[in-house]
């Protein structure tokens, strides 16, 4: 069994992930800068136990991080538990063909997400990722990651305008019944959750003009990824999972090198 690690700017996403790729178990802790190595292996180690996953049924580790003052101290606490360093990606050659980003260099989470569009679906693909930002980028019928979009993830703008007026509450992100709304709570839900899904919309409108084609998948995942990817227009499919399986496709590729 392997140990996958999706470390975002707010939560991160541990996966215990089989032979077969399936994802066992998962959990969401907070992602905290101020944490303790010890503190977090503490953590993991009581999910474990409630799992009944011990250091003995992990084969080996895999961090994606794009909180780096957060991934030594979460590759720290992973020694403490199993006695050996996890891979951490960005360290890896995994192979992806990057050559059309200047530098050659992407963030970790869209590397491994483009590394699982690539292995478990049809080429041109769109990846759609909802976390604290909302990222949508490309996949080329070669493989190649050749870029995307980034823009405010929906907490992240509800969070904003919350903090930025004076009269707007704080509220759960849901649909609406209906997109013209005549209250506030319901106004705020139709302007982020339909807003949201209008603009992914129209970035998945335009990344196919400059494509020149049409993708043969668009693949959304992330916390709030089924939420307002059911309600775009474009046919989806929704793979909650997608970073932890991921993780274990680069994991394999790279233990024997």
């Amino acid at each position: 069994m392997i140990l996958t690690i999706d470390t975002g700017n707010t939560h991160t996403v541990l996966g215990f992930v089989d032979d077969e790729m399936k994802v066992v178990k998962s959990f969401r802790l907070p992602t905290d800068v101020k944490e303790t190595d010890s503190g977090y292996a503490v953590k993991i180690s009581q999910l474990m136990e409630i799992t009944g996953i011990t250091a003995d049924d992990i084969e080996g580790m895999i961090i994606s991080s794009v909180a780096p003052s957060v991934t030594g101290t979460l590759a720290k606490a992973l020694k403490m538990i199993t006695g050996y360093d996890p891979m951490i990606v960005g360290k890896l050659d995994t192979g992806l063909d990057i050559t059309a980003i200047p530098g050659g260099m992407i963030a970790p989470d869209l590397e491994v997400g483009a590394i699982a569009v690539k292995e478990l679906y049809p080429l041109p693909s769109i990846v759609i990722d909802m976390g604290t930002a909302t990222t949508v980028t490309v996949v080329d019928g070669k493989g190649a990651y050749i870029g995307g979009a980034i823009m405010p993830g929906v907490k992240t703008a509800l969070k904003g305008m919350v903090e930025g007026t004076s009269l707007l509450p704080d509220i759960d992100i849901e649909a609406p019944d209906k997109c013209i709304a005549v209250d506030t709570i319901p106004s705020m839900q139709s302007g982020l959750v339909y807003g949201s899904a209008g603009a992914i919309d129209g970035i998945i409108d335009r990344f196919v003009e400059e494509m020149g084609e049409e993708p043969a998948s668009i693949v959304c995942t992330g916390g709030l990824g089924r939420l307002i990817g059911r309600i775009c227009r474009h046919d989806m499919i929704f793979d909650d999972d997608l970073l932890l399986k991921g993780l274990y496709i680069v994991w394999s590729a790279c233990k024997s090198k």
